[in-house]
């Protein structure tokens, strides 16, 4: 079996994962959601003490498999520093103690080995990445071959999701609150910008969305529940049109090239976007997948499913080479 230790950023994460199989035995994720909302996001040095509570307890309850566990997988990039050491800290104990080896996840690869946790990858595909720190179109040709062929100019859209709903005055993490409001909401009420389109670039940008939403606003009066899901329905919609618009111009110069696109990250939950999409790729004959909702967030289930693709490939990290990396890419 395989243990899996997850802790980029506010979810501490342990999961183990029987290395034939693919088979999930134990999973176990602890969200600091509720500490970090009242400061309207993540605070690091908050997060790190959290995780000295948190994965301890959830290594307990995970200790039954230890006499089974043949190697230890920790996310070490990218992510915040002082989260990520917790994890490191923890594994590195855990490969002294259980004498196994241990193995270097990056944390963008986990998110998108979460399309294939308890089953086999299937290539060649695209992924489209899209979470608090990352907006990424992603061709996957082979286990470990991965070329970014779109990406963010400025803003994740994830982290526009939590600053829309830090201006509307609503708790973090935004991206569900806007998600529940825009179901209610008037898409149309507020004509934002689409982003990038009167330009022949591809790429994603989302700094400009946001001050088209700041600067509405600052317009109205009063910010009452009928503004706040109009404009969550108006931004969720250009938002995700922007996506469309820039998926669509990739695919008509790429036709036939890949037969499936897999959508992953934290905002991969989203229903609405999920559906706009499948209805793009229609017409292009290409089907969406995406992982379970409980796996789109970061977790040590996808850390473990990639870490084993590392593992079969003998692919370890000794006790001096694995360092923390604050921000890395899909090539680290």
């Amino acid at each position: 079996m395989l243990l899996s230790i997850e802790s980029s950023c506010d979810d501490s994460s342990i999961a183990i994962t029987e290395i034939e199989s693919l088979k999930l035995l134990f999973h176990k994720k602890i969200s600091q959601n509720e500490e970090h909302s009242k400061y309207g996001g993540v605070v690091p040095e908050l997060a790190s003490r959290l995780h000295i509570e948190a994965l301890p307890n959830i290594l307990q309850n995970s200790s039954s498999f230890f006499k089974n566990i043949k190697a230890v997988a920790v996310t070490n990039t990218p992510g915040l520093s002082v989260t990520l050491l917790e994890g490191v800290a923890m594994a590195k104990a855990l490969s002294i103690s259980l004498n196994v080896p241990l193995i270097a996840v990056n944390h963008l690869k986990g998110h998108i080995y979460s399309l294939f946790i308890e089953t086999k990858a299937r290539f060649p595909f695209l992924t489209l990445l899209i979470s608090g720190g990352h907006s990424q179109l992603i061709e996957v040709n082979n286990w470990n071959s991965f070329n970014v062929v779109i990406s963010t100019l400025d803003d994740s859209l994830g982290e526009s999701f939590d600053k829309v709903a830090k201006m509307l005055g609503l708790s973090y993490p935004g991206g569900a609150i806007i998600e529940s409001l825009a179901l209610n909401g008037d898409s149309y009420k507020y004509d934002f910008p689409v982003p990038l389109a009167y330009s022949s670039q591809i790429a994603f940008s989302f700094s400009g969305l946001k001050n088209s939403v700041r600067l509405a606003i600052s317009k109205e009066t009063v910010i009452d529940d009928e503004v706040r899901r109009n404009i969550s329905a108006s931004f969720q919609r250009v938002a995700t049109e922007h996506l469309v618009m820039q998926l669509k111009r990739y695919l008509k110069t790429n036709k036939n090239r890949y037969p499936w696109l897999g959508i992953v990250g934290g905002v991969s939950a989203n229903l609405y976007i999920r559906a706009k999409l499948t209805d793009l790729l229609t017409s292009f004959n290409m089907e969406l997948f995406a992982p379970d909702i409980q796996y789109c967030s970061d977790n040590g289930a996808m850390i473990g499913r990639f870490g084993i693709e590392l593992f079969n490939n003998k692919i370890f990290a000794s006790l001096e080479d694995l360092k923390i990396m604050s921000r890395a890419n899909l090539t680290n």
